[in-house]
């Protein structure tokens, strides 16, 4: 999969999806991607071609229904950095 953008997104747009983001950014330094933009918003502006890849807490993956299955990241926690290392490299070596 070509991730150039992922959108991390919470109820609010500022709170978790923010400290997503953050750890999203350490997580592709360590795993040694570039070029990827990564942004948080709420979970009303996540639509098909918002961005290439969603990550969102798994409290909020009904929100995001819109959107193929493929191009979704639900965490179940959102402040580990294990779980989300895993997913994302998933989904970038697909």
């Amino acid at each position: 999969m070509q991730v150039r953008k992922i959108m991390c997104a919470c109820g609010s747009g500022l709170g978790s999806s923010l400290m997503v983001e953050m750890n999203i950014q350490d997580v592709l330094k360590k795993m040694g991607v570039e070029g990827v933009e990564v942004v948080h918003s709420t979970t009303s502006d996540v639509h098909p071609g918002a961005a290439d890849l969603f990550v969102v807490g798994r409290d909020l993956a009904d929100f995001i229904k819109d959107v193929d299955k493929d191009e979704i990241i639900v965490l179940q926690n959102i402040v580990d950095k294990g779980e989300l290392e895993e997913k994302l490299r998933a989904k970038l070596e697909a």
